[in-house]
């Protein structure tokens, strides 16, 4: 099995830290390919840059020259899932509703904790249009950008801990899950220093994303995902 897990940003530093988590996750046997859009945003923590990546995504993706069974879009709150799943065969796995419906096996309520805190409603409706808001109690800002997560392990976790631990105190959150694919790879060291399960989104991705390839499931292609009616598009592919 071959699963594509493919950062959001253009910080390849970001796509190793990630890429290292999924295949901590992965099943032995499973192959991990590592993707970083070419151009974009080297963090995502807004709209635009949310946008820019959903296309960069499916640009990557699209030019990749070997089969591969599923893909794993590691941004959380981002947007491209659809367009992914509407362009491609085989089944995509995004991290922030990987994220919540295994947080949602855990425990009655789950919060998230996430970077900055203008990336909070990006999440908030992400878990909406997907269904799973209703079991969300909180989604918080640590106050870190995303390029800061890598740049301080000690202070990353120390704040990420305190976060987690003020809404578990604070806001009825049974189960927390890390709001950021650069995140990836903190579960152990939060679980320890909170007490909570701590959910990390690309490992929850990488594991549905193995589900779905030994049932033999992908996306419907009976209606909202059905491909794309044949129309001249100017400017793609991408040169």
């Amino acid at each position: 099995m071959r699963i594509l897990v493919v950062n959001v940003n253009t910080t390849t530093s970001m796509t190793d830290s990630i890429v290292a988590a999924a295949r901590a996750a992965a099943s032995p046997g499973t192959e991990i390919v590592g993707l970083t859009p070419t151009f974009g945003a080297d963090s995502c923590e807004g709209n635009v840059d949310s946008y820019l990546a959903a296309v960069g995504v499916l640009d990557v993706v699209s030019k990749h020259p070997e089969p591969f069974d599923a893909v794993v879009q590691a941004g959380f709150g981002e947007h491209g899932r659809e367009g992914l799943q509407e362009f491609l065969d085989v089944p995509v796995v995004d991290i922030t509703e990987a994220a919540a419906i295994i947080a949602s096996l855990l425990g009655h309520k789950f919060g998230v904790v996430t970077t900055l805190d203008r990336t909070v409603p990006l999440i908030e409706d992400r878990l909406m249009l997907a269904g799973l808001d209703r079991r969300c109690a909180a989604v918080v800002a640590s106050g870190l950008g995303v390029l800061e997560l890598e740049e301080d392990p000690e202070r990353t976790l120390a704040t990420i801990v305190a976060k987690a631990k003020e809404i578990v105190a604070m806001r009825g959150v049974e189960v927390i899950c890390l709001g950021c694919g650069g995140m990836a790879g903190l579960d152990e060291a939060v679980a320890q220093a909170t007490g909570a399960p701590i959910v990390d989104g690309v490992a929850s991705a990488v594991a549905l994303a193995e589900s779905l390839v030994r049932m033999n499931l992908t996306t419907s292609k009976v209606r909202t995902y059905a491909p794309q009616r044949r129309k001249s598009l100017s400017g793609w592919p991408l040169p």
